[in-house]
């Protein structure tokens, strides 16, 4: 099954999406993730109808079965789990100060790629230990 990739970014009341095969595609939302995930699919496949009825080109891809993959930048991952995981424990999985993690998650600041990578590779090693789980 082929994946189609959503890029998505935090915005000041909600999240936007923008999918990396559909140039100028934008959705925004001004609630949950879970509410931008329903309007990209729904938005997908009005675009997707309207170019088949108008006979526009449109990426092939969607003529088969296909998944969305979501990527989330630094700033909207740490929002999404904000009150999920605490900042305590994510400063003790990075290495990084909480407040530094705290401005990143705001986006009054931008990680550095190293510190990007650390805050991946803590969430990483959260999915791995939660995936070991055995019942």
């Amino acid at each position: 099954m082929e994946k189609v990739i959503v890029n998505i970014s935090k915005t000041e009341i909600g999240y936007c999406a923008n999918l990396d095969i559909l140039e100028g595609f934008v959705v925004a939302v001004s609630g949950s993730f879970a509410d931008l995930k329903k309007e990209v699919a729904e938005s997908v496949e009005f675009y997707i109808d309207c170019a088949r009825k108008d006979r526009e080109f449109y990426p092939p891809v969607f003529d088969k079965e296909f998944e969305y993959e979501y990527k989330f930048d630094i700033e909207s991952l740490l929002y999404f789990y904000d009150g999920i995981i605490s900042g305590v424990t994510l400063s003790q999985l990075t290495g990084i100060n909480e407040k530094q993690l705290s401005r990143y998650r705001v986006g009054a600041s931008k990680p550095r790629k190293e510190q990007a990578m650390k805050i991946v590779k803590a969430f990483h090693r959260i999915g791995s230990d939660l995936l070991s789980v055995s019942l």
